[in-house]
């Protein structure tokens, strides 16, 4: 694969206010940009956009990370990036034609007169103005005036065309034959192009994808959309595209979304109503407990005033509990245990508690059409394939601390493979892996449903495992909650618990599945068609029937968080080195886990309330684990990393969560 023209590598944003508090614009933004490509950032208004296009012209320095173009940091601006602002920047006393003259001249001043002018006469040509080369800038009509903007740009020749909403203050019909003047001007010279925007048309008219980024403070990249249409385009074929519609109904949603999600912190910040609780969720098929409790109005049974909001990733789950944006949310299994003893070499942030698991089993392993039918038809065959081809597999999984990188993860190990050497894991949502797939950045991935359907309808890969085959009924995702909100409202933090084990109860009744599918496919949830979510939930996913097993949310005391469980969770995390193994894992387990909120809710309803002793338990390879023993039991696994021992210290957060 081609080397990125531009890598925007993992940048933060923080600007110091004249008050002298600091406000943290950007955070974690990783961006490649292939030469030739014309690609769109969109967001609502103070979401970083101009912020990240200033950084990659150099006007700003990142606070974090860099910004690299040809494999050389930016460091300032230069003549490789031009610019196009919205308000035209000319010089009002000079005609057009030494406006443009005006930067040819800057950058090839050895150019003879004659070369000079050939330059600044074409870049008027392909912007239609070499007629009005002597007019001044106010003679001229706003359209007029961009162009002249605009073949100011093209007559340097920039490796990068930045532009900064460049038609925003243009009425519909000039913008409009502004856009199809760009669009041809970019297809002949193969500019490569970077533009802020806030129209969802223009954006899916121009780019060949489309980032999206999500609300500030630390707004991050939230989904990027590939655009199919082929080039050249013309606005008639694009609107009438198949994937068009399909396509602005995924941004106009996502904006709907941040919007929703502003509300709620500005509802949350001025701390209406003490029966309010804002509940993060992802969409993914496991999130069925949560839609059905609101619904179905079992929150509301309960005198819970729920703001479900959906976010974009793990990560921004677990930002919004522990800033406080967030009461609660449906969390990976490990991930918070993973925050409690520091992962990655992040400070301990024992603020999260988990009174109650939400859902059981539910990943598989999708590997593309290609690798599988190139023999890749299970997991112990990939060491086959590289021994066979030399090539080292790209892998997806959504955090280093979820059950999808532990898991693929021990398998790998356990075919013989060291997932550090042998394969690249590398992360991303669960809702961009079918595009990273499709993209070909990715040879396969490990994520729930219903994305591993999803990319065997479009036969984009093939599911070659699911967790069943080796660990039936593990923790896959939990309730998290932050406990200084808990510690402030523990009544509402039993309700909540006991309105989902209730909706996790309805859950797990087969002839109820069907009419949850239709729920969970509505545009609010997951926004996919019900057939691409009954698979495994409501219907057999294979020949081998994983229905109704590969979804567990209730039977079974499966909503007990069961503390040998999160002591195997540490031992893996370490193995790994994403975290140390604390001496004191019992005592970390027990702080996280909330068996006391868990055993209330569990006696208020009548259900069973003991807590399981699962001391020692085997995965599918067989390798006992013995939960007052982890360290024995790593030693067993002849690939591991160096484990970090340690004593973890754990400080319980009593104040409530502050609102940013």
């Amino acid at each position: 694969m081609a080397k990125p023209l531009i890598e925007i590598d993992h940048v933060d944003m923080v600007f110091t206010l004249p008050d002298g508090q600091r406000y943290p614009a950007l955070k974690d933004i990783h961006l490649e940009i292939h030469e030739g490509e014309f690609v769109a950032l969109l967001g609502h208004s103070g979401c970083g956009k101009s912020t990240l296009l200033n950084m990659v012209a150099g006007f700003l320095r990142p606070t974090a990370g860099g910004v690299v173009l040809r494999g050389r940091q930016v460091t300032e601006p230069g003549p490789d990036r031009m610019v196009v602002f919205q308000n035209y920047s000319l010089l009002p006393w000079k005609t057009v034609y030494d406006n443009v003259a005006l930067a040819v001249r800057a950058v090839f001043p050895r150019l003879s007169k004659a070369a000079q002018h050939q330059r600044i006469q074409t870049a008027l040509e392909q912007v239609h103005l070499w007629g009005a080369q002597h007019k001044y800038p106010a003679q001229l009509s706003g359209g007029m005036q961009q162009r002249v903007a605009i073949a100011r740009a093209l007559a340097i020749t920039p490796q990068v065309l930045l532009l900064d909403e460049p038609f925003g203050a243009l009425d519909a019909l000039t913008r409009g034959s502004l856009q199809e003047e760009l669009m041809a001007v970019c297809q002949t010279v193969g500019m490569t192009c970077l533009m802020v925007t806030h129209d969802v048309d223009e954006a899916l008219l121009l780019a060949d994808r489309v980032v999206l980024l999500t609300n500030g403070p630390n707004a991050r990249i939230g989904q990027i959309l590939k655009v199919p249409f082929p080039r050249p385009r013309s606005r008639h074929e694009v609107v009438h595209h198949p994937s068009y519609y399909t396509l602005r109904q995924q941004v106009v949603d996502f904006l709907q979304q941040q919007r929703r999600r502003r509300a709620v912190a500005v509802r949350s910040a001025a701390g209406t109503g003490t029966r309010k609780v804002a509940v993060g969720f992802l969409p993914l098929t496991d999130c069925a407990p949560l839609v059905v409790a609101q619904a179905e109005g079992i929150f509301a049974e309960y005198g819970l005033e729920v703001d479900l909001c959906q976010e974009n990733s793990w990560a921004d789950l677990a930002e919004g509990v522990l800033s406080g944006r967030l009461q609660a949310a449906q969390m990976l299994a490990p991930l918070p245990l993973a925050l409690a003893v520091g992962c990655q070499d992040q400070p301990p942030q024992p603020a999260l508690k988990v009174p109650l698991v939400l859902s059981r089993n539910g990943n598989g392993i999708t590997v593309s059409r290609a690798l599988y039918e190139q023999g890749v038809t299970d997991v112990a065959a990939c060491k086959d394939y590289i021994a066979r081809t030399g090539e080292r597999l790209v892998l997806g999984v959504v955090h280093p601390a979820s059950m999808h990188n532990l898991w693929l993860r021990y398998a790998l190990a356990s075919a013989g493979m060291d997932p550090d050497q042998d394969v690249e894991l590398v992360v991303a949502p669960p809702a961009q892996m079918v595009y990273h797939l499709e993209a070909g950045h990715l040879h396969g991935f490990c994520v729930g449903q219903p994305w591993n359907t999803y990319a065997e309808r479009r036969g984009l890969g093939k599911c070659i495992s699911t967790s069943l085959d080796w660990w039936a009924g593990h923790p896959e995702k939990v309730l998290a909650v932050h406990r200084g909100w808990a510690n402030d409202h523990p009544d509402l933090e039993v309700a909540l618990v006991q309105a989902l084990m209730r909706a996790g109860e309805r859950c797990d009744i087969p002839k109820q599945r069907p009419a949850i599918a239709e729920l969970l496919s509505r545009p609010e949830y997951l926004h996919l068609e019900p057939d691409l979510i009954r698979p495994g939930f409501a219907e057999p996913l294979a020949t081998e029937s994983h229905y109704p097993r590969l979804h567990q949310f209730a039977v079974g005391q499966a909503s007990s968080p069961l503390p040998a469980e999160g002591v195997w969770i540490l031992t893996q995390l370490a193995r790994w080195g994403l975290t140390p193994l604390p001496q004191n894992w019992w005592e970390v387990v027990h702080t996280i886990y909330a068996l006391d909120v868990f055993i209330q809710a569990a006696q208020a309803l009548g259900r069973p309330d003991t807590i399981p002793e699962r001391r020692q338990f085997a995965l599918a390879d067989g390798v006992l684990f013995d939960a007052d023993n982890p360290l024995a039991y790593l030693e067993q696994f002849p690939i591991r990393r160096a484990i970090d021992y340690r004593t973890v210290c754990l400080v319980e957060r009593e104040e409530s969560p502050c609102v940013p």
